[in-house]
């Protein structure tokens, strides 16, 4: 098993080079630097001024780089103390003003919230069918604005339900896979 880095660093925009704290927790796998940037030059039309909503948010990031590249609000939303905390300390360092991070389980927020989004960076824990179960929820109470992006990633050979969703783009980095996609026209 690959050893987990003790910081990440953002890759592009303003906090460029900036190193992250990683907390050391076992199911903790942050999105690795070189997939990050594939994910961001995806998108690199699609950031600037959008709302984005990083869900399981883990490290924080994903939208920490949404942030530096020009995002005007990133909602990050992790059920885990240590990663609240440690998020919200980079945060408060980077004074990250357009970030707001949210303790919460992700399937239960989602439930319950009214906000739309642009981007939405879906990266949950492996195994647990999260990707498909947030998918469904996020097509269900229509949570993405026209012309917006998902971006999931989810273990390799996983078989997901889209729920609405295309793949635009879809690549693979060892036993991950990562997609970007896009809302089906509803007739």
């Amino acid at each position: 098993m690959r050893k987990r880095p003790g910081k990440i660093r953002i890759i592009g925009g303003r906090w460029r080079g900036t190193r992250l704290a990683v907390p050391d927790l076992t199911q903790l796998r942050p999105t690795p630097d070189r997939v990050r940037e594939t994910v961001f030059n995806w998108l690199r039309n699609h950031i600037a001024g959008s709302v984005c909503l990083d869900l399981y948010a883990g490290t924080g990031a994903l939208g920490f780089e949404a942030a530096s590249r020009g995002a005007a609000r990133v909602l990050m939303v992790e059920h885990n103390l240590r990663l609240v905390e440690s998020m919200q300390q980079q945060a408060d360092a980077l004074k990250a003003n357009m970030v707001e991070i949210v303790r919460a389980d992700a399937i239960k927020w989602l439930a319950v919230t009214d906000l739309t989004f642009d981007l939405v960076f879906l990266d949950p824990p492996f195994g647990a069918g999260l990707v498909s179960r947030s998918l469904e929820m996020l097509n269900s109470r229509s949570m993405l604005r026209p012309g917006g992006l998902i971006y999931a990633e989810a273990e390799s050979g996983l078989g997901m339900t889209m729920a609405g969703f295309q793949i635009v783009k879809q690549e693979q980095a060892g036993q991950v896979q990562y997609m970007l996609l896009e809302q089906v026209e509803r007739e």
